[in-house]
């Protein structure tokens, strides 16, 4: 599937911003099951932009306005093409993936043990732990452990716009059972850290008008967010040992929940991998508009 990607951010300052500072995650990468095509990032005011890759691997566009403004506006345009990761199976219980990355003097360590500590928006803590035991049971395959949890909150949690921002924390989200893709990505990877297993947190798209007969999914009218579950045993495979899950639509697939999503970036939690922060100097009360559009081209 060929898909056009057309972000939009818009900030208003008043008063004027004096200068700024800003980071952005807003190119995708190429990954087993996605190919960028063709990537352009646009802002006014102009600005030189540089790029560097992160330590997770994501692209990273930064740069400095050194000059007074009243607003910020950066488009990002993508033509990205996806495909189905070829299917993996694994019988691996969760148990022996937490003793994988359990801490030994003298033994090499893994890369992705970095996945299992907790963070600020995804904390290791006994109330995700609760939630999520029921579903990972004594020798349980941990795909299906995942993938029972995800079905869980699905049904659980409520999504609701405007319920939570990004100073919600997971554990309020999960006490008031609603929020948005966001909250449920951060309560699934804090569930699955409170287990000691490696998850990362997905930023991305989905498509914004579905194919014929198939129906809308939540998120689509914006940047989404999903989890991800490390898998030793598939480190070789083509999904890289990642089984992703998106508990906002009960979706998961290995290395991505399905064709009509586009991976942004991944990191411990949305810190890593905003699409757009920075720093200011100056300035006053500001509003934001986001416009997210992503199309089908084929």
């Amino acid at each position: 599937m060929r898909l056009s990607i057309t972000h939009d951010t818009r900030y208003r300052y008043s008063p004027a911003v004096q200068t700024a500072q800003h980071v952005a995650h807003l190119q995708a990468a190429n990954t087993p099951c996605q190919k960028v095509i063709h990537h352009t990032l646009q802002i006014e005011p102009v600005a030189t932009v540089q790029h560097n890759i992160d330590a997770f691997l994501n692209h990273r566009a930064y740069w400095a306005l050194t000059h007074p403004h009243d607003g910020l506006w950066v488009r990002a345009c993508s033509e990205v093409e996806t495909h189905e990761t070829p299917e993996a199976t694994s019988a691996q219980s969760w148990e022996s993936v937490r003793e994988h990355f359990r801490y030994r003097a003298g033994q090499a360590g893994d890369v992705h043990s970095r996945c299992v500590f907790g963070s600020h928006h995804a904390p290791v803590h006994e109330a995700f732990l609760a939630y999520a035991q029921s579903s990972f049971t004594p020798g349980r395959p941990l795909v299906q452990a995942a993938q029972e949890l995800t079905a869980r909150m699905h049904r659980d949690l409520r999504y609701e716009t405007a319920s939570t921002d990004i100073n919600t924390p997971a554990l309020e989200a999960l006490a008031q059972q609603r929020g948005v893709c966001q909250d449920f990505a951060h309560i699934l990877v804090a569930c699955l850290r409170s287990l000691g297993l490696p998850a990362h947190y997905v930023s991305g798209y989905l498509l914004t008008q579905p194919p014929p007969g198939q129906p809308r999914l939540l998120g689509s009218d914006a940047s989404h967010a999903w989890a991800s579950v490390y898998l030793p045993e598939l480190a070789t495979h083509a999904c890289q040992g990642w089984l992703d899950l998106d508990p906002t639509n009960n979706r998961t697939g290995w290395a991505s929940p399905g064709v009509d999503y586009v991976r942004l970036a991944v990191g411990r939690d949305f810190a890593d991998v905003s699409p757009l922060r920075g720093v200011l100097q100056g300035g006053g009360a500001h509003t934001l508009e986001v416009a997210v559009t992503v199309a089908r081209l084929d």
